[in-house]
């Protein structure tokens, strides 16, 4: 017996001012359509007087191109930030990495795993220690150095890869470089980095042998949008581990670099199933 086909399934993400019956509107609109929800979720921010909502349906009736001309006046007409995904689409994903590899590992691995619906299409990093990673998964490795003189020609290059592989996702995994204004705008709401959660507190370099030094009792990892804000974007996720004194450097900093590991990794995965949205300087998450 032949399967029987299922119907395309897409991903509805949006949000507005609220008012009276925005649920049902959305509802309403997909219904007309065919469309058939199997998950929804909304949230409205009382502070802001915003509306957010997160919407799973199914629908043979109309293709994705169709469903979103027809959405766009029904957006404008209530004001409406929106996306639509289809969920058969993994993401495009542009990886960044310097010297320190757990991350860009770790992220590579799940994704060949089948965790994160990712289709991981090139690393770009400032050194060529990860060149041979990169081809066990055969994925494009870009060397572009970095110095103080050639950080715009560097940008640039970057720029052109991300444009060049129509990536939707850039992952800083470790990367040890900070961008400029004018690269934190072009990718804005689509660039996710990774830092330690010591910050303010430990700048600089060696985070956890200055940790060590003042007795800290817990470490944690901080995964956020960037912006050009260094290190204050809207927060996806954190986590923190507990620590004692019986730790050494080396204990934290192998604890540390787990616990940025999943913190990453968790907030890679909401963002590729289009579970999170941007709310000011804060993010809305459906998980």
């Amino acid at each position: 017996m032949n399967a029987q086909p299922t119907n395309p399934a897409y991903i509805l993400t949006l949000s507005c001012p609220d008012r009276l019956g925005l649920v049902h509107s959305v509802s309403g609109f997909l219904a007309e359509r065919g469309g058939n929800i199997e998950e929804a979720a909304q949230y409205n921010d009382h502070g802001t007087g915003l509306f957010f909502m997160r919407v799973r349906f199914a629908c043979a009736q109309l293709s994705h191109p169709e469903l979103l001309a027809q959405l766009e006046p029904f957006a404008l007409a209530l004001q409406m930030r929106y996306s639509l995904h289809a969920t058969s689409a993994p993401v495009r994903t542009v990886l960044l990495v310097s010297k320190e590899g757990h991350c860009l590992n770790d992220l590579l691995f799940r994704w060949k795993s089948g965790l994160l619906p990712l289709d991981i299409r090139a690393i770009i990093s400032n050194h060529r220690e990860f060149y041979q990673l990169a081809a066990s998964y055969n994925v494009p490795f870009h060397h572009i150095p970095v110095t103080a003189a050639t950080k715009a020609q560097a940008e640039a290059r970057q720029y052109e890869i991300i444009q060049n592989e129509e990536a939707e996702l850039v992952v800083l995994a470790r990367y040890m470089q900070i961008l400029s204004n004018d690269l934190c705008q072009k990718l804005a709401g689509r660039a996710i980095n990774i830092h330690h959660s010591f910050l303010p507190s430990f700048k600089g370099a060696k985070p956890y042998y200055q940790a060590h030094e003042r007795g800290v009792k817990l470490i944690g990892a901080t995964a956020h949008y960037v912006t050009a804000d260094l290190d204050e974007g809207p927060i996806i996720e954190q986590d923190v581990a507990r620590v004692d004194h019986s730790k050494t450097v080396e204990d934290l900093t192998a604890l540390g670099r787990d616990t940025e590991s999943q913190v990453l990794a968790r907030a890679v995965k909401w963002h590729s199933e289009h579970r999170v949205l941007i709310n000011g300087h804060k993010t809305v998450i459906f998980k």
